[in-house]
């Protein structure tokens, strides 16, 4: 099987705000045939393509709540996969990926302020291993959640999976290191916060079969950054997700809360199979 990544390129000109939804367009209730796996990185104004601003954040969350959705555990979510069951209608699942501490910082009160909860994967490191407190080591040069932080997101209701220790793409290592970046993230959340991982996400969404092999026996399921939406026919180790850089604007967010969300994330999930085909190779944006 060939190496598998989801949001591998952009086309800056499918992403605007002419496919948000038009005024007058009326909010409906979500179907409960699939199910928006939403995926963060960073909560923060920066100019980059992982960087969600907190204002947008603030407001969809809120728009979220007042429109009667809620969140659905991912481990939720996968076991009504495996037992080919519905999902509850207006319901999503919200993840951030690599463990940035403006999770902590400008996500985390507003969706304690809703009663929100997340997943957070960690990409966990290896210069502090065995250590319970202080900061993960940096990742792109950015701040990362520190062990009390996490700990006190997890006593409010968050769960954390595994994201690798060092953030590299797992089908360009060997089958020995492809193993210590799984086991070790694992062991090493567990260690730290006295319970099971059992959620896993590809570094840059990327995976083959080598890799998946891996992955199967050590956790319940895990998450690709395929753009599309879960459904009961979805591969429990390769749950499709739609990145926040869809949503990255008020009227882009607004999107999800009409009947037009699963035309949209179809359409750009058409177009970016189309630019892969003409700009193969690895991910050009970092994602994941």
């Amino acid at each position: 099987m060939p190496a598998h990544r989801g949001c591998a390129w952009y086309d800056p000109h499918a992403l605007s705000d002419d496919f948000a939804p038009v005024s007058g367009v009326s909010t409906l209730p979500a179907t409960n045939c699939s199910l928006p796996l939403l995926t963060f990185h960073t909560v923060h104004d920066e100019p980059s393509v992982i960087a969600f601003p907190p204002a947008v954040f603030a407001r969809g969350m809120r728009r979220l709540h007042e429109s009667g959705y809620r969140t659905l555990s991912l481990l939720d979510a996968a076991d009504r996969v495996r037992r080919n069951a519905r999902f509850p209608a207006r319901s999503f699942v919200l993840t951030f990926d690599d463990g940035y501490q403006t999770v902590y910082e400008e996500a985390f009160p507003v969706l304690q302020r809703y009663g929100i909860s997340a997943t957070v994967f960690l990409t966990v490191g290896y210069t502090q291993r065995g250590s319970k407190t202080g900061p993960l080591p940096p990742l792109e040069s950015r701040s990362m959640l520190s062990w009390e932080e996490i700990r006190e997101m997890q006593r409010a209701g968050f769960s954390f999976g595994a994201h690798t220790c060092t953030h590299r793409d797992l089908t360009r290592l060997s089958s020995h290191e492809v193993q210590a970046e799984i086991d070790d993230s694992k062991s090493m959340i567990e260690d730290a916060l006295g319970a099971a991982v059992s959620c896993f996400a590809y570094p840059y969404g990327r995976y083959d079969a080598r890799v998946a092999d891996f992955v199967r026996p050590r956790f319940l399921c895990a998450c690709s950054d395929t753009l599309g939406l879960i459904t009961r026919r979805s591969d429990l180790y390769a749950l499709e997700r739609v990145d926040a850089y869809y949503l990255r604007t008020d009227r882009l967010f607004d999107v999800m809360l009409t009947a037009l969300f699963p035309w949209y994330v179809r359409m750009h999930s058409v177009r970016l199979h189309r630019a892969e085909s003409v700009h193969p190779g690895p991910s050009t944006i970092g994602l994941g």
